[in-house]
């Protein structure tokens, strides 16, 4: 008798299986609790390809495009189906290189051609055929040097030198018909299931490449340009280009070095530029700007970034003042609640805009307002003595997770406002069809943050990572357009620096844990890049925000 292993769904179901099945054909007995395809599995909490073999017992969970890991999963496929799709129809000479995201989709620029509608459209068919063809996504183990002559010899120079830096005698490529290539992370079984997508042509050699997102996994939204936003990414693409730093393996060279204080350096000069920019337009508006609003996901610098602003804009001459929205909270007993019963306060209807609005207004008007300041043990507003007042040259500084919001400031002229959106928006890649996420940048500084203010384990913050997100998508980034101007939080060198402090919390992470793959997948990133000593990066510099020992918040 045939020997067979025993696998329980998620507590759910168990069921038996010869010895070598695989996860795709175990996968087809459960895809009825599942409204996408299935695109990968964890396997005793450790994140699975489909065409992994059990012959062990194991408690397997799987992940459709709905979820962030299969979404992630999705979207690498999809971007492989697209890389070889350009291969097919221009030839190996031709080449794509995966920017950043932007809206709900990410930016390409084909290398060695020049772009129009109609060859996006053969572009996109191509990839149609391969979908219908429904080829496999083949993961082959081979020896990191022989990886480096293969794209020696393709004169993908790119990859050789990301896989200089690659310590592993043996790394995973993926073959798509007869073309190999490195990406980072799972991808899917086969072309089938990456069957929905959109190409949208932007100009000259760029165009954005979309596909389902966790929020609207049924299907992928038509791509919205955000002039404002793609400009900042396009401008700091541009300058490291300039100053020669594309990929991490530029950045790694420079390290290897011992060349790092050069590129803090031109990170910091490059983020201070953009404020002194902005305080010079806000000095030009000075008759009528009285707030300055800024908003921006979590962990985008907001605090540094609105301390920083009221330093430039007092060099100008103006008196500044900061007004926080979190003292606007309602009392605890009227905050409303979420679908799970918890108390909401990422949402607007948290705030008590009725008093909030009442202030602004009797500020513009020259009255003197006495300010709360909330009790979050309480959950009460308290008055403890502390108004303010404003004059010709006075300014007020407002941050917060609905400064954008015009709900929030209803009862003031427009005139009287300068919205600035803030985000850390990496240009820096893996490689040309690799891409650094800004989401990932994001969760890096959060979980260093929380572990050293809050005392959050990286797996707390990694589970509150799915609700952050959804708080964002909801309150923060449909107002992003609003914005007067957009100032990118980002620095060169920051993973090398948050690696020194993330890692050893990332690797904390219990195998038992839920978060564990995610924790993983981080590990895995993280070792693209050399590490930073933090010694020379500035006391007054954004990232001393997260990792501590900075003039703003210790």
């Amino acid at each position: 008798m045939d020997k067979t292993v025993k696998i329980n769904f998620k507590d759910i179901v168990t069921k038996e299986y010869p010895i070598g099945t695989n996860l795709k054909q175990i996968s087809e007995d459960f895809k009825s609790y599942f409204n996408y395809p299935i695109l990968a599995a964890k396997v005793d909490n450790n994140l699975c390809s489909l065409n992994h073999i059990v012959n062990n017992d194991y408690t397997i969970d799987f992940y459709d495009r709905s979820s962030e890991v299969g979404n992630n999963v999705y979207n690498s496929s999809l971007q492989m189906l697209m890389v070889v799709a350009i291969k097919k129809v221009f030839g190996n000479k031709v080449d794509v290189i995966i920017e950043h995201s932007i809206d709900t989709g990410v930016y390409c620029e084909l290398i060695n051609m020049t772009l129009n509608k109609e060859d996006l459209e053969n572009i996109e068919k191509k990839m149609h055929e391969l979908v219908e063809s429904n080829l496999d996504y083949h993961k082959v183990s081979v020896a990191r040097t022989d990886a480096v002559k293969y794209f020696n010899d393709k004169k993908q120079y790119d990859k050789v030198s990301v896989l200089k830096y690659v310590s592993n005698s043996y790394i995973n490529l993926y073959r798509l018909d007869d073309i190999y290539d490195y990406f980072f992370g799972e991808l899917a079984v086969n072309t089938g299931n990456i069957d929905d997508f959109k190409l949208t042509y932007i100009k000259d050699n760029g165009f954005v490449l979309s596909g389902p997102t966790v929020s609207n996994p049924e299907g992928t939204l038509d791509y919205v340009h955000h002039k404002l936003l793609f400009d900042t990414f396009l401008n700091y693409t541009k300058w490291g280009r300039k100053v020669g730093l594309v990929t991490v393996s530029d950045l790694n060279n420079l390290v290897s070095q011992g060349k790092y204080d050069e590129i803090i350096r031109l990170s910091e000069v490059y983020y201070e530029n953009q404020i002194s920019q902005v305080s010079d337009i806000i000095y030009k508006k000075m008759d009528t700007v009285k707030f300055v609003l800024i908003a921006g996901p979590s962990s985008s610098g907001k605090t540094t970034t609105s301390k920083k602003l009221e330093i430039y804009l007092a060099s100008r001459g103006f008196t500044t003042h900061s007004i926080s929205i979190d003292d606007y909270f309602l009392e605890r007993i009227q905050t409303p609640k979420d679908k799970n019963g918890e108390y909401d306060f990422e949402s607007v209807e948290a705030i008590d805009l009725e008093l909030f609005n009442d202030h602004l207004a009797k500020l513009v008007n020259g009255e003197r307002v006495h300010l709360p300041q909330y009790n979050f043990l309480t959950g009460q507003k308290e008055y403890r003595g502390k108004y303010i007042q404003i004059g010709e040259k006075d300014v007020v500084v407002i941050e917060g997770l609905h400064a954008l919001n015009d709900r929030l400031t209803k009862s003031i002229d427009s005139k009287h406002k300068f919205k600035i959106y803030i985000c850390p928006l990496t240009q820096l890649n893996i490689d040309r069809h690799n891409r650094v996420r800004t989401t990932d940048i994001r969760r890096l500084r959060r979980i260093v943050r929380d572990s050293k203010y809050r005392g959050y384990s990286a797996g707390q913050t990694l589970k509150m990572w799915r609700k952050i997100r959804e708080g964002e998508e909801k309150y923060i980034f449909p107002f992003q357009n609003t914005a007067d101007i957009v100032i990118n939080t980002s620095m060169l060198y920051e993973v090398g620096v948050l690696k020194i402090y993330v890692e050893p919390l990332l690797f904390s992470v219990p195998e038992d844990d839920e978060s564990y793959p995610e924790a993983i997948r981080l590990i895995n990133f993280l070792r693209n890049f050399l590490p930073i000593p933090s010694d020379n990066v500035p006391r007054e510099s954004l990232l001393r925000e997260f990792i501590g020992g900075g003039c703003f918040n210790d």
